[in-house]
């Protein structure tokens, strides 16, 4: 647990003069342009390169294609990392192999094929059964889930042994850019919420916050090793949302229980109708968590794709019409991209808030 320090003037002087570059407004816009840019060219670049000649584009699939979990990793044009592809066949025991071996004018690898990104046994007729295989592979979702893992441990395992080395020294690097974040979180957030109880979850709200927002800024890079729609999978979403519900349950008190299933002071005939929907409502907490965040990120991620399809769909009316628009549908895009830099801020925050709101629930006592 990090304390807050109360710094001398002349160390404040000294942390303010440590502070780094990026406090200057003018640079940091500059930095996002730039970034928003680059996002977009390489963006427009990898969409261009998946169209075939003469081929009719269809921006349904290709929003669907770039928003959905796939079995390679896209770098550009025709170029694909293949990631490792695990089936527990019934009856045939686990079958490993490589992405890659699909890549041919079949789709098939010893008797399994791909289709939309489902893997299954084909069949006499053609058709694919997903049903027969149970599939373990190592998605792009699941490498970036790695990524981000690796990515919070290297962090906070550096400013962990930077505070251990430098003691109550004014912060630098690292140190300096994610103590105030996590002092809001403690400040903020824990503190005023949960109250004096609020220590025991500290480690939990943290790790939720910086993974959400750590997955959600990666997503918004479309090239190696960002592009993964991570916190838009359900799955994800889901699981997340079942850890607050698993630690709201372990830690709630008998105040807590009491209120879902007798609520105190309620007539026994209305708790009839009362009872039930507490228990729906305790379910719902976490299924709001869930969708929550989920649908705000996948829809940042199929809005700004569909103002880049613009350019193409149009193209298809005539070269005037496509390239004409290109100028206004990169500016929409630049726009809904600076949005969704706040968005990824503050669908974590969100999520962290709510928690902290539910495990406040879970433990406050009785006020008689």
């Amino acid at each position: 647990m990090i304390k807050s320090i109360v710094l001398p003037p002349e160390k404040q002087v000294y942390r303010r003069a440590m502070a780094p570059s990026f406090d200057n407004p003018s640079l940091r816009s500059l930095a996002l342009k730039a970034l928003s840019l680059l996002m977009l060219l390489v963006n427009i670049q990898a969409f261009a390169s998946g169209q075939e000649e003469g081929e009719e584009f269809n921006a349904g699939e290709m929003i669907m294609h770039h928003i959905l979990d796939t079995h390679e990793w896209h770098v550009f044009g025709d170029v694909h990392i293949p990631l490792p592809v695990i089936l527990y066949h019934k009856g045939e025991g686990l079958k490993v192999f490589m992405s890659s071996a699909f890549h041919n004018d079949e789709h098939q690898y010893e008797g399994y094929g791909i289709h939309h990104e489902q893997i299954g046994v084909v069949q006499a007729d053609g058709s694919i059964d997903t049903s027969a295989v149970i599939d373990l592979s190592i998605t792009k979702n699941v490498v970036t889930l790695f990524l981000v893992s690796l990515l919070m441990l290297w962090v906070f395992s550096s400013v962990a042994k930077a505070y251990k080395r430098r003691g109550k020294a004014a912060p630098k690097g690292m140190q300096s850019f994610f103590e105030p974040i996590i002092l809001f979180i403690r400040d903020e957030v824990a503190k005023p919420v949960i109250g004096e109880k609020y220590a025991k979850f500290m480690p939990y709200l943290l790790t939720v916050f910086f993974f959400i927002w750590m997955a959600n800024m990666l997503g918004l890079v479309p090239f190696l090793p960002g592009g993964a729609n991570l916190t838009g999978n359900i799955a994800v979403t889901l699981v997340l949302a079942a850890c607050t519900f698993v630690i709201i349950l372990a830690n709630g008190n008998k105040n807590y229980w009491q209120h879902i299933f007798a609520m105190p002071g309620v007539p026994a005939w209305l708790l009839v109708i009362m009872t039930p929907i507490e228990i729906i409502g305790m379910f719902l907490r976490p299924a709001v968590l869930c969708i929550r965040l989920f649908a705000n990120i996948t829809a940042g991620h199929i809005t700004i794709l569909a103002f880049i399809s613009l350019i193409f769909i149009l193209r298809q009316a005539g070269d005037a019409a496509g390239w004409g628009v290109a100028p206004v549908s990169v500016l929409l895009s630049v726009f809904v991209t600076f949005i969704e830099l706040l968005v990824a801020f503050l669908q974590a925050f969100i999520f962290t808030l709510l928690s902290a709101t539910y495990f406040a629930a879970a433990v406050e006592e009785a006020h008689h």
